[in-house]
């Protein structure tokens, strides 16, 4: 009885891959094993206190145990302008320019039926954030996939794609600083995007979650920062990195009106909103101090030193990145010739450190792995001890 209950568009996604990483790291902890986790890009870190004080200050109203609003409070929404303002100079309208998400995933999830229909094409880079490619997939959109290579100017990639690309392209899905290559963009290449996004009629949905976590003096800009953004598309955020807020699944979208006013639409059917309190203590999370900020970035460029400079020590060459709480690294020479799949359950058996391989985020990540820094610099090291062992130096 019911032996295909699978609908045919959940039969063209396959099986989440982080799953599998994820039952291999329970089984080996099972049999007694102690596993270093740098799989899933979950941060282990505490939120900030003043974050936790307003959320539990808000509980003990009964008022804010109702039912809330699917675009969420007009307060959150407008906490989320201001600090765009603050941090980018960006004006934006709280009313019809700004969406609060359950996360920016569900957000992302929403959007692709609530602007797609069956058929349209959406270039989406490989690899990539596994939403950005089945969220359209499942919405029995079409995914161009264009290359990712790093210290490569993407835009030529993309130009080549709309061009070569039937039916003609609707949208152009980006994520910069962007997971899980960590490759960065400047504002130039924003600049070129819009311009084409108008020649092009071309809805840009550009995936910000990484905006705060930079290094090395780097600053990630905005797309919403180039004039005409908003007349061609909207941009994603969300709290869970930057705050250390991952669980309270807390996002938002800003930028152009009609897709805004899309993505409220659907999502008045499917929810009404997060946990009030939740929305409450987000907003102190965004006017409140950003000191805790800093001291997130920090932990991560400290954690991205010690492992990054402990693979380099050992021959397995692995570049520093500028942004985010990864590290993208080529499989090494000695064991080029396995998938990563297969090379990341080698790493997990031999070397007891867990990593994403390559081929999650599709097929442009075969040949890497993803470390994410959510390990203290004791457990790295001894991370660094196995690996080590693992490649015999």
């Amino acid at each position: 009885m019911f032996e295909d209950v699978e609908s045919n568009k959940l039969k063209r996604i396959p099986p989440y891959i982080f799953s599998r990483v994820k039952s291999s790291i329970e089984a080996a902890r099972k049999r007694g094993e102690d596993i270093i986790d740098f799989g899933m890009g979950n941060p282990d870190g505490a939120t900030p206190k003043h974050i936790v004080d307003k959320l539990v200050e808000a509980t003990q109203n009964p008022r804010n145990h109702r039912y809330s609003v699917s675009k969420g409070l007009y307060k959150l929404r407008l906490a989320v302008c201001d600090w765009y303002k603050r941090r980018f100079g960006v004006e934006l309208d709280p009313d019809t320019e700004a969406i609060v998400t359950i996360g920016a995933k569900e957000g992302l999830s929403h959007l692709a039926p609530a602007i797609l229909n069956p058929g349209d094409v959406v270039i989406v880079p490989t690899p990539s954030y596994p939403i950005h490619t089945y969220s359209i997939i499942l919405c029995e959109g079409n995914v161009v996939s264009v290359p990712i290579r790093l210290g490569e100017d993407l835009f030529p990639a993309l130009v080549k794609a709309v061009a070569n690309s039937y039916p003609k392209p609707k949208a152009l899905l980006l994520c910069y600083p962007h997971n899980p290559t960590t490759a960065v963009a400047d504002r130039s290449f924003f600049e070129k995007v819009v311009a084409f996004a108008k020649e092009n009629g071309l809805i840009v949905i550009h995936d910000f979650a990484y905006a705060e976590l930079v290094m090395d003096d780097y600053q990630a800009p905005s797309f919403l920062q180039v004039p005409g953004a908003k007349d061609v598309g909207v941009e994603f955020y969300t709290l869970s990195k930057t705050y250390n807020m991952p669980g309270w699944r807390v996002g938002f979208m800003v930028g152009n009106p009609r897709i805004v006013a899309a993505l409220a639409k659907i999502k008045g059917y499917y929810d009404y909103g997060m946990f009030q309190p939740i929305q409450i203590a987000s907003i102190a999370a965004l006017n409140g101090p950003q000191d805790c900020v800093k001291e997130i970035v920090q932990t991560y460029q400290s954690r991205r030193d010690v492992l990054v400079d402990g693979l380099n020590k050992m021959g397995w060459q692995v570049e520093k990145p500028k942004a985010t709480m990864f590290v993208w690294a080529p499989i090494p020479e000695k064991f080029k010739q396995m998938n990563s799949m297969d090379f990341a359950m080698k790493m997990l058996a031999e070397a007891k450190a867990a990593v994403s391989p390559g081929i999650s985020f599709g097929d442009g990540g075969e040949g890497f792995v993803r470390f994410a820094l959510i390990e203290n610099e004791e457990r790295t090291r001894q991370a660094l001890r196995g690996i080590r062992k693992m490649m015999g130096a």
